[in-house]
């Protein structure tokens, strides 16, 4: 029974998926319709010849395509590192920029954007990739000298967090121009402007890679919702699967935010909206949570690029907007339940 239940739940949400995709490539000033972009995927695929006009064509599949993909690949990975840490930390205000990792991108990106680090050879995206790790090695680090408990993991990661914010303003304010600053902060409050084919591969490459090695210690994580204590009695290698599984989350929140910039909310809102669906078993949680992440940014992203056109606000505004209330109301929920 359950078992058919978590195959309902996964093939609904990648129906749902699949719809919003063809949908939402078709929103925007040009004139296209779902069958233009059925018909522009399928020649793609060679199940036929591609009717488009060579204009509509780059637009399906060169520019809205690619954006929405990694829309989808982003809000799946966001998604899926909040549910894995909230249940790893015990802190139901997990979520994937808990370790200092988005600030730790954002510093690298500002590097390579503003001082030129790199010489030109580095991109942005690899740059803050590069800054990422290696705030989530500082976390480490940091975090086993003092006792590598929970506690010490989160508070090493607001370290993290704030001495990596505060390099990245410092050099904003001592270093770019306004034009530079514009664009600088355009980036970091998430955008999905520049997607392009490359990253769609690189991050669902990425997701794939740390979906698997998580739905592989779904066991391990329900144990972990009995505490540090009730997993080692109940078989699990505590350091080591922590370790294990915040590495994971950590590089691809790093390889999102490369890509995407830093979009909050998504983390944290969308596992505990789909724990009122599956329960807390992670066998059905993380599938449903990557999927209902992945449906709610494609949406989300089309919102941020359509609202005001021809201004595009940047997706992390986006997300802000609608997860705020949208965490007050699980707040609200929790508290009447306890």
């Amino acid at each position: 029974m359950r078992g058919a239940r978590l195959v309902l739940l996964t093939s609904g949400g990648l129906v749902v998926l699949a719809v919003s995709v063809a949908v939402t490539v078709t929103i925007g000033p040009a004139d296209i319709g779902t069958a233009d972009v059925w018909r522009s995927v399928s020649a793609r695929l060679g199940f036929g010849d591609n009717p488009l006009p060579p204009l509509r064509e780059g637009i399906v599949w060169n520019l809205r395509m690619p954006r929405t993909l990694l829309a989808a690949v982003c809000g799946a990975g966001l998604a899926l590192c909040g549910a894995v840490m909230q249940s790893l930390l015990r802190n139901p205000l997990a979520d994937p920029f808990v370790l200092g990792v988005s600030s730790g991108a954002s510093t690298g990106a500002v590097a390579v954007i503003v001082l030129g680090w790199g010489g030109g050879v580095v991109s942005l995206s690899a740059g803050a990739f590069v800054g990422a790790v290696l705030s989530f090695g500082m976390v480490v680090l940091l975090a086993q000298s003092l006792g590598a408990s929970m506690d010490r993991v989160v508070l090493s990661g607001v370290a993290a967090m704030q001495l990596f914010s505060a390099l990245t303003s410092f050099i904003v304010l001592t270093s770019a121009d306004a034009e530079t600053t514009r664009g600088v902060l355009f980036w970091l409050l998430g955008s999905l402007s520049g997607a392009g084919w490359a990253d769609v591969v690189l991050c669902t490459a990425v997701l794939a890679g740390v979906l698997a090695v998580c739905l592989a210690h779904t066991t391990t994580l329900d144990a972990f919702a009995f505490g540090e204590e009730a997993a080692a009695n109940l078989g699990v290698r505590v350091a080591r699967a922590r370790l294990l599984l915040l590495t994971a989350t950590a590089l691809l929140t790093a390889a999102l935010v490369s890509s995407a910039g830093a979009i909050g909310f998504v983390g944290l809102v969308l596992p505990h909206a789909a724990r009122t669906i599956t329960g807390s078993s992670h066998t059905r949680l993380l599938p449903v949570t990557a999927l209902s992440g992945a449906v709610f940014l494609v949406w989300v992203d089309t919102v941020a690029r359509t609202a005001l056109e021809p201004q595009e606000i940047p997706v992390g505004v986006v997300t802000s907007l609608i997860g705020v209330p949208a965490f007050v109301a699980v707040l609200y929920r929790a508290r009447r339940k306890t």
